[in-house]
């Protein structure tokens, strides 16, 4: 039975535990789907198919968006509210806490063996949701190529999450609905690509400046506004989830503002690696760093609002068109390319977190434990940080002089 009732006080003690002990950024959205569709049985395979269909084609955090649709379709905007803000605070005050030993003593944690036994266990993790998923996403033949044609864009061009989505979307509404109709979106979105592509390139070559040929504005200078402008504008339009929003981040932050040396960011990244939940909380850091505490709260409270704004606003308008034959067929097409981007991203993820033949073999045994036993995400992720404090310091070497 799916679909079963959840209650605001449920909501906040779940995902304050989703949010105080998940890590692995998209991975995050692996063990959510775990503790919620699979445990708790709060949404259907394909309602938790929609949720990510969603998110991923909005710009900004997508685990953060996918907690706020959970909390949403179960308790509507009071639960979307409590859900969000539940998933992200456990990690705000663990990057507080982290920020402040970090400007004491000018030095990080000792946690990083933790993290040679977390990584592959997360995405094994990942890995598993995702063919779950599948499995009860995928229910036509018909899908089967529009998830592979996605995992191809997704490797191999450069149109990015978004636009492959749509175009899955279109290819749904050709072939569940009305072949001219989908036809017709595909050629609209093309024209569109190509439209932007064209003004992108005049825009650049005749408007704006080259790089480097005039004076730079004055860097170092940053006023609490300017802090909360510029996170708001990232949480608001930087599409590709927080992966691309960290790349652009330490352009700006570094390169354009002067806000932080290269070394503050790159430590500011290690803590964000360490603190559990969004990966985005590298805002609060930037923020304390620039302004104490205050920053912190402005910075992530500016980065994960448009989420909020988003995701509240969007899902109203969804459910009352739900039942409009030509959207079922688009989110048809949406959802294998969904499921093709997922694995695409467990792909890109496993050679990071498994770096060796011991973490290959943690993250093989992590998805037989989790296909063929009921043990949850909270006692894998336990059972690889002790077996990265442990093998990091014995084991491997053991191994090493054995092969030695």
């Amino acid at each position: 039975m799916v679909d079963q009732p959840a209650r605001l006080r449920d909501l906040a003690r779940v995902f304050l535990k989703i949010g105080a002990m998940s890590y692995g950024g998209p991975a995050i959205m692996g063990i959510m789907q775990n503790e919620i569709q699979e445990r708790r049985r709060w949404l259907g395979k394909e309602q938790f198919v929609e949720g990510l269909s969603i998110v991923n084609m909005l710009p900004g955090p997508g685990a953060t968006q996918l907690a706020i649709f959970i909390g949403h379709t179960k308790g509507g905007l009071a639960g979307g509210i409590v859900a969000g803000l539940c998933f992200i605070l456990p990690a705000f005050a663990i990057m507080l806490l982290l920020a402040s030993a970090y400007a004491a003593f000018g030095a990080l944690p000792a946690l990083r063996n933790a993290f040679y036994g977390i990584g592959p266990v997360v995405v094994g993790i990942f890995a598993v949701a995702i063919y779950r998923l599948a499995r009860g996403t995928i229910k036509d033949l018909q899908q089967i190529p529009i998830a592979l044609v996605a995992v191809g864009l997704m490797l191999f061009s450069p149109v990015g999450l978004a636009v492959t989505l749509v175009a899955a979307g279109c290819t749904g509404v050709a072939l569940f609905h009305s072949w001219r109709t989908g036809l017709a979106a595909l050629l609209l979105l093309a024209l569109a690509l190509a439209g932007a592509h064209a003004a992108e390139g005049f825009v650049v070559g005749t408007v704006l400046p080259v790089a480097g040929s005039g004076p730079r504005p004055a860097v170092g200078i940053a006023t609490l506004w300017d802090v909360g402008a510029f996170f708001f504008k990232v949480g608001t339009f930087t599409f590709g989830g927080g992966l691309s929003m960290l790349a652009f981040m330490q352009e700006q932050v570094v390169g354009q503002f002067g806000w932080l040396t290269p070394r503050e960011f790159v430590d500011g990244l290690a803590l964000g690696q360490l603190t559990p939940g969004p990966v985005l909380m590298l805002a609060a850091f930037i923020g304390y760093k620039l302004f104490g505490v205050f920053g912190a709260a402005v910075a992530a409270g500016a980065i994960f609002l448009p989420s909020f704004l988003m995701v509240l606003s969007i899902l109203p308008l969804l459910r009352r068109m739900k039942d409009l034959l030509w959207l079922r067929a688009f989110m048809r097409g949406v959802a294998p390319a969904v499921i093709g981007a997922l694995g695409v991203s467990v792909a890109q993820m496993a050679p990071h977190a498994a770096s060796d033949i011991l973490t290959w073999g943690l993250l093989g045994a992590t998805i037989a434990i989790a296909l063929f036993s009921k043990l949850g995400p909270l006692p894998l992720m336990a059972g690889g940080a002790a077996f990265g404090f442990l093998s990091l310091r014995k084991t491997w070497d053991f191994v090493r002089t054995l092969a030695g």
